[in-house]
């Protein structure tokens, strides 16, 4: 019954946000996930498109870093997808104009995630960031974040 409930308030508060919401960046958990202040609601966000390196692995801090020094404490704009398996919100981050997805690839501080997002330009900005070696592109033998957490899904 506590499951019900807590499934419950949740989808009640999924379909009250808006499609894109003014928000307060309060924290940053990793380069791919924030948490927004709306009211007095704090709403977890996961940036849509990508896939930052996780915390453990090479560029994972500094992609928080990235994240951090983008957006928190200021006010974004949040234009939601859907909602992810582990029920936060994904969307797109806007701040200052400038969309958090496009910046982490063109900083070489994520992977363009085309499992679930098929967006040329996010594809294009990927390539860029390769081609020129910036952020984790540098590293020999970069490792995707998917593979990092499920190593036996990327066996070569």
């Amino acid at each position: 019954m506590k499951e019900f409930l807590l499934f419950y308030s949740f989808i009640s508060i999924f379909f009250q946000i808006p499609d894109e919401f003014a928000a307060k960046v309060i924290g940053i958990s990793d380069g791919d996930s924030i948490t927004v202040l709306v009211g007095k609601s704090e709403i977890k966000v996961r940036v849509d498109g990508i896939d930052c390196p996780e915390k453990k692995q090479a560029f994972g801090n500094r992609a928080r870093v990235f994240t951090s020094n983008f957006c928190f404490g200021k006010m974004v704009i949040v234009k939601k997808k859907k909602n992810d398996r582990y029920g936060r919100l994904v969307a797109r981050v806007i701040c200052d104009g400038k969309d958090l997805s496009e910046e982490l690839l063109k900083a070489g501080m994520a992977w363009h995630f085309k499992k679930y997002d098929k967006s040329p330009v996010l594809s294009r900005l990927e390539l860029e960031a390769r081609n020129k070696r910036i952020g984790l592109w540098s590293d020999p033998n970069p490792i995707a974040p998917w593979c990092f957490r499920k190593p036996e899904h990327c066996v070569q």
